[in-house]
């Protein structure tokens, strides 16, 4: 009973079951939801969404360039073994016929040369002109100032006789460009007398003389060293020259040599080449002419029956000190890069070039 007038008050307010106030009925064909009062819009299943843009056909070019890129990569990395083995080949050439790098290890050609300071040796001037008085060499004192190393017993084993003649050496060389080239007997010194010379000291004034000229040697001496406290009087043989560090106080030299073969004197064949710039430090960068001194007439002139070229070669001793010693030669190794790099980009090119005619003919 209670029920049915309930649904009687509802029909007559015009109330639903849930209390809320149905809409009023839609015309008809009209969408039923089109007729609902304005409210916050509600979105639909059904709304037009705007299409997406059209990708953009781009796949088969970047595709390709993609491809060309990593055809690149992988011909860089290929020819990257070829670029350090051109750059290496090139140093060694360089390390071995035109310049090296060496370091001052100890004080007897101060102040011309500190301890520390790198030079720059010319390995080729010496087969142009002959060694002359004034000037800074580098030499190999194996023989004349130090005794030669016992010859090492050779291997029965062929393998091993082949290693030692050939891949040693060239491990040796290699590592000689990273300044770590073991069992050398190098020495810097300042040339005094060449073959044919009468070297001497002192006259009257304490000065040392060359054929009898006074040489004045404030400009490269140590200030303050006398030119020699050893007196000595004696004629460079042929073949040979009589050199002195500029640090006569502490320069183990020609002077104190004359026990050894030779008398003192180095072999002129066992000069590796002069001294020409000191690269390191910065602040030391300079080049390193032959004293005024040495052009007096009488000190220059060299006799032609004693004249001769100096042949560069290397002796090695192995287990001995160094007075100087080879530094890292970066010059050597940067010229090699420096030329390596120019010679593989014009073979890459040449390459690129026959590779792209072959390509046209072949479309043709």
């Amino acid at each position: 009973m209670m029920d049915d007038q309930s649904a009687d008050d509802r029909a007559l307010t015009g109330t639903s079951p849930d209390g809320r106030r149905p809409s009023a009925a839609a015309p008809a064909g009209q969408d039923p939801e089109a007729a609902e009062p304005p409210g916050p819009v509600r979105a639909r299943a059904d709304a037009a969404v705007p299409p997406d843009p059209e990708p953009q056909n781009t796949g088969p070019q970047n595709t390709g360039r993609s491809s060309r890129g990593k055809a690149k990569n992988r011909s860089f990395w290929r020819e990257l073994p070829v670029l350090i083995v051109i750059a290496l080949v090139i140093a060694l050439l360089i390390k071995s016929f035109v310049v090296q790098a060496f370091y001052i290890p100890s004080p007897s050609m101060e102040h011309t040369l500190n301890v520390g300071d790198k030079v720059l040796v010319n390995k080729l001037v010496y087969h142009f002109r002959p060694i002359q008085p004034g000037d800074v060499v580098v030499f190999n004192g194996v023989g004349s100032w130090d005794p030669v190393a016992p010859a090492a017993k050779r291997s029965s084993d062929p393998v091993v006789r082949l290693y030692d003649a050939t891949a040693l050496p060239l491990f040796r060389s290699i590592a000689g460009l990273f300044g770590t080239t073991p069992g050398q007997e190098d020495y810097i010194k300042r040339v005094i007398g060449v073959p044919g010379d009468r070297v001497a000291c002192c006259n009257a004034a304490g000065l040392v003389t060359v054929n009898g000229v006074a040489l004045h040697e404030q400009s490269y001496l140590y200030p303050g060293a006398a030119p020699s406290l050893i007196h000595f009087s004696d004629i460079v043989p042929a073949g040979q020259l009589w050199v002195m560090g500029d640090n006569r106080y502490v320069s183990y030299d020609s002077r104190l040599h004359r026990g050894d073969p030779g008398g003192g004197t180095i072999p002129e064949s066992q000069v590796v080449g002069r001294a020409f710039m000191i690269v390191w430090p910065p602040s030391r960068w300079r080049i390193l002419p032959i004293p005024a001194t040495f052009f007096q007439p009488g000190i220059t002139v060299r006799k032609a029956a004693a004249a001769s070229h100096a042949a560069v070669s290397h002796s090695a001793a192995a287990g001995l000190s160094v007075p100087v010693a080879p530094a890292a030669p970066y010059l050597p190794l940067e010229l090699g890069f420096a030329v390596a790099v120019p010679v593989t980009w014009i073979q890459r090119r040449t390459r690129r070039l026959v590779h792209g005619r072959r390509s046209r003919r072949a479309q043709r």
